[in-house]
This record gives structure tokens, sequence and C-alpha cells, in this order.
């Protein structure tokens, strides 16, 4: 039986290794979609930039960590019904939801398919623990609830805010991202609503265990207003994002909304490392520590801290996945999918397609404010300006931090996706 258990751990550390690769051949292809499509930057470089954010964040993944570990199921409850065989059936489970895990990714990948890991692995866990068990009440009904519920509220507001912002931001520039005089007006406190939001969601909820984010909530937002505050930092990133503009004239206004849809994507990437490392790691760092461990309980097992080596292991492991040729077709299909061209064709059934029509046809006209679609000097589309970059990627990051903040797993593709469809209503 020892090794026999000896070979599960072991077999669940290579399948860590493939799950976390498929992961970055799937979910982290939302990372750079909007840069890529606005072409900001060449993909390549988008991906190594946007996965050292990945692999930074996803030493700060323990609270979304200690949900996928413990949080979908009581791993103490094995002890109690399996005894003796408890730590097999523990291995038993976490490896059951890697096999199903890296085999639906590799599927959906290799077709260019973009699908959720959080979704996956929460009914993966469910569906193992019963079964392995025998017992409903091993799973934490509870939590799984809550966590299905912080999907979906994830997506709705995702799509709600791209909306709003994009609506607000685009009624003031309108078409003219890139023009002198219409940046120098509304520029400054566009960029700064953006990245006042990123410091707020990103950094004062995504960090909040940070000793110096503690510091400075305790003497800042504790001691004031909390809006107030974010007032005065807004104001204060505008004035200087304004006297940068003076200074660098036409050449930093043609280029404001590159560098905050590039901050964005940073942002997004290391709030998709806090969050999404936890699916494709917790289960095969879970198993090998059972089976590292055999003088404590499954459930004290569990409960070891994990080394932050480990996950910054993992979090390169997803930054390989990313440079993946599956990982550029899950791009191009998000990309294609919220494309300013009319031309650019998806496969869709026939009823999704009556339906669009349908929603096309009732929709009232309005006066496009919206660049007209257009191509770089290589002949190339450009999908989104960079505005509407700029809100996906600030919008995904902000709700994906403070789901991450609450130590909940949400679907970084859904977030990404939602922001997309909403920003191109």
């Amino acid at each position: 039986m020892d090794s026999l258990i000896t070979f599960a751990a072991f077999f669940g550390l290579a399948l860590l290794v493939w799950d976390c690769v498929e992961v970055g051949r799937n979910d982290a292809a939302n990372l750079v979609n909007a840069v890529f499509g606005a072409r900001v930057m060449k993909r390549r470089r988008a991906v190594w930039l946007a996965g050292l954010a990945v692999v930074v964040g996803a030493v700060f993944s323990s609270a979304v960590m200690e949900t996928a570990r413990k949080g979908v199921f009581t791993p103490g409850m094995l002890d109690e019904l399996l005894g003796d065989m408890s730590r097999w059936g523990a291995i038993t489970i976490y490896i059951s939801v890697y096999l199903v895990d890296t085999v639906l990714l590799y599927t959906y990948s290799a077709f260019g398919m973009p699908v959720s890991t959080t979704a996956t692995l929460v009914f993966s866990l469910v569906g193992a623990a019963v079964g392995v068990s025998g017992a409903m009440d091993i799973v934490s009904w509870d939590k799984v609830g809550t966590i299905l519920i912080a999907i979906v509220v994830s997506i709705i507001l995702s799509g709600i805010s791209g909306f709003l912002a994009q609506r607000a931001f685009r009624g003031a520039i309108r078409d003219k991202a890139e023009d002198h005089a219409t940046v120098m007006l509304h520029g400054p406190w566009v960029a700064g609503i953006i990245f006042t939001w990123l410091f707020w969601f990103l950094v004062m909820k995504g960090l909040h265990s940070v000793p110096i984010v503690q510091l400075i909530k305790k003497q800042t937002f504790d001691l004031y207003n909390t809006y107030a505050i974010l007032l005065v930092a807004w104001a204060i990133l505008a004035t200087i994002i304004y006297m940068i503009l003076k200074i660098l004239g036409e050449r930093g206004t043609k280029y404001l909304f590159h560098s905050t849809a590039i901050v964005g994507m940073l942002c997004m990437a290391f709030a998709f490392g806090q969050n999404d490392l936890a699916n494709c790691a917790s289960p095969g760092l879970s198993a090998f520590y059972i089976y590292g461990h055999p003088d404590v309980s499954v459930g004290a097992a569990t409960k070891i801290d994990i080394s932050k080596w480990l996950l910054f292991f993992c979090g390169s492991l997803i930054v390989i996945g990313m440079t993946t040729k599956n990982a550029q077709r899950v791009t191009r299909a998000e990309v294609n999918t919220g494309s300013q061209f009319d031309q650019v064709a998806l496969w869709a059934p026939q009823w999704c397609r009556s339906l669009a029509s349908l929603f096309v046809k009732k929709h009232d006209p309005e006066i496009v404010i919206a660049p007209d679609p257009s191509t770089t000097e290589t002949g190339k589309r450009i999908h989104y300006d960079t505005l509407r970059a700029s809100v996906i990627m600030a919008v995904s990051a902000s709700v994906i931090a403070f789901a991450s903040s609450k130590g909940y797993p949400v679907s970084t593709t859904y977030v990404a996706f939602a922001a997309v469809v909403a920003t191109g209503w």
C-alpha cells in the first residue's frame, strides 16, 4: 500500500505540472487578449510581461488556495469515514480532479475554446469527494453555493461595470483616443479613474494581508472616509497625469491609453496569479503534503502551510503554457469574439445566430462614437481601440482582485469575456 501511495503522490505531481501548463494555455490567454487585440504590444512580448505579473501574484494566492484546498469539502472527515484508508482516499480525490481538469483543458485549448478552470475544479472536487467517501456530508455545500454565487456575481459585475465605464469614457473621448486636444481635456481624469480603481481593488483589497498595505489602510482608510480618500487620490493622479502629458506633448497623449492598457494587463495578470493558481496547484500540492506527512491525519496535513517557492514554481509553469500555440488559438478566439470588424466569423449554432440577429434588429440605431475598424501599417486588424482595451483590463483585474481578497475562486474566462462583450455593446 505504501508503494502505491508513493506512486499516486508523484503521479499527482506530474498532473500538477500538466495542469498548470494547461491553465496557462487556456485561462491565461485571457490576460493578453485586449492588449493584443488593440495591437498595443506584440503577443509574445505581452505574454512574457504578463507572465512576470502572474508569477508574482502566485506568491499571494494563499486565501484562494485554502478555499480550493479544503473549503469545498472537509478532508478531515475522511479520517472518520475511511480510517486507515483516509490518505489513499484523499489522494484519489485530488488526482481525480486533475484527470478531469487536464483532459477538459487540453481538449478545449486544442480547439481554441476558452473554458473555466474554476467551474471544472469545483464540480470535480464535489463529485470526487462524494464518490470516494460515499457521504454527501463531506461536501461543504454552503461554501460550494457561495463559490457558485461568486462566479455568477463576478460575471454580472464585470459586465455592468464594463458597460457603464465604457459608455462614460466613450461619451467623453468618442473616437479620438489619440487626438491631442481631446486627450489633454479628458485623458487625465479618465486615466486617473482607471489607476485609482486598480489601486483600490488590487492593492487595498487584493493585497490586504500584506503588512505595508495594512499599515497604509490603518493610517488612512480606517481614520477617514474611504470615498473621500479615493476622490483625493483620483484628483492627485489626474493632476500628475496632466503634468506628464504637458511635458511629453503629442507623444504622451498618443500613448496614454496604451499605457493604461498595459498597466491593466499587468494588474489582471497579478490578480490571475492570485486567484487561478489555486485551481491548478492546490490538488497536487495537497496530495503530496498528505503523502509527505504520514504521521498526521489527513485533516491536519491539509492545514500545513504551502511554501512560497512552490507557488512560484507553479506560477512559472503557467507562464510556460501561455507561450504555446494552443494559447494563441484561445487568445484569437477571445479577440475575434469582441472584434469591431463585422467580417470576423465565429462558429455558432443556428439558434444562436438567429437570437443574435433578433437582438440586432431590435436594437435602435445610434450615432456611432467608436472609432472605425482599422489596420496597422503591416495590414493586421486592430480589433479594439486602446480606450476599450484599458477598460476591459481594468474592470477584469478589479473584479478578480476583489474576489481573491474574499478567498473566492472565480472564473477569469467568464469575467474577461463579460468585459469584452459589455464594452462592445
